[in-house]
């Protein structure tokens, strides 16, 4: 298949609009949405918008398809991901930052009760 038929666009389009300015933007909003310890289901209101944005700017300059669903998707996947994964990684280091006496880093998305020593 043609990543016209798949994304609505090309290669570097989606890489630098999708890819660059959408998920920068969905990075940020997953730290923000951490640092006010915000639920991380505030994360998908958020992405839709980023989506349809980037399917926007896609349209309106590089003369992409406004109303692919499959583009929309595969841009709302990449943008909800990095998202969420940014705020798992936030809220880890808040609440071990925030409650070291409570809490130990464990791996890189989670902490854990600090054992007794």
């Amino acid at each position: 298949m043609s990543e016209r038929l798949i994304l609505s666009t090309t290669y570097p389009v989606f890489i630098g609009v999708t890819l660059v300015c959408m998920c920068g933007c969905a990075i940020l909003m997953g730290r923000a949405l951490a640092r006010a310890w915000r639920p991380a289901r505030h994360a998908l209101p958020y992405g839709l918008l980023l989506a349809l944005s980037g399917r926007f700017l896609i349209y309106a300059l590089f003369d992409g398809e406004l109303l692919s669903p499959s583009g929309f998707v595969i841009d709302l996947y990449c943008i909800l991901m990095s998202a969420l994964i940014t705020y798992r990684l936030t809220l880890a280091a808040q609440m071990v930052r925030q409650y070291p006496w409570l809490y130990e880093r464990f791996l890189l998305f989670g902490w854990r009760a600090r054992r007794a020593r």
